[in-house]
């Protein structure tokens, strides 16, 4: 159970990094941040990644091993980071429609996934 909360939380967390690091670039495009300062995005962006916290600790706190977790340190910053190409690929789809995924991006993914494969194989 703890496992999932994890896994939960760490999708919620990294929803609200990727608006918090990529999504300022659509802001131009609305009347409302056509604008907007170069302070003003920043502290937009740190509001989101105030809610980014709220659940990144918390997801790490409930993963990890040495707290009753079921995942250790490497495990938890691989699954992240995982996370974290998976939202950004969605992201870049759904919101950047002008930016295309290539080939050379699906095979890196794929290469990621394998690495996520390794470091939680038993050897």
């Amino acid at each position: 159970m703890r496992g999932l909360k994890t896994i939960i939380f760490l999708i919620i967390s990294n929803t609200f990094m990727t608006f918090a690091w990529y999504g300022h670039l659509k802001f131009k495009e609305y009347d409302w941040g056509k604008n907007l300062g170069l302070i003003s995005i920043i502290f937009i962006s740190w509001g989101l990644a105030f809610f980014e916290y709220l659940f990144q600790v918390p997801a790490n706190k409930a993963g990890f091993r040495g707290d009753g977790g079921p995942f250790t340190l490497v495990q938890l910053k691989t699954i992240q980071e995982a996370i974290t190409l998976t939202l950004f690929m969605v992201f870049t789809i759904v919101f950047f429609k002008t930016e295309k995924l290539g080939w050379n991006h699906l095979v890196g993914f794929a290469l990621i996934v394998l690495a996520v494969f390794v470091i939680f194989k038993k050897w």
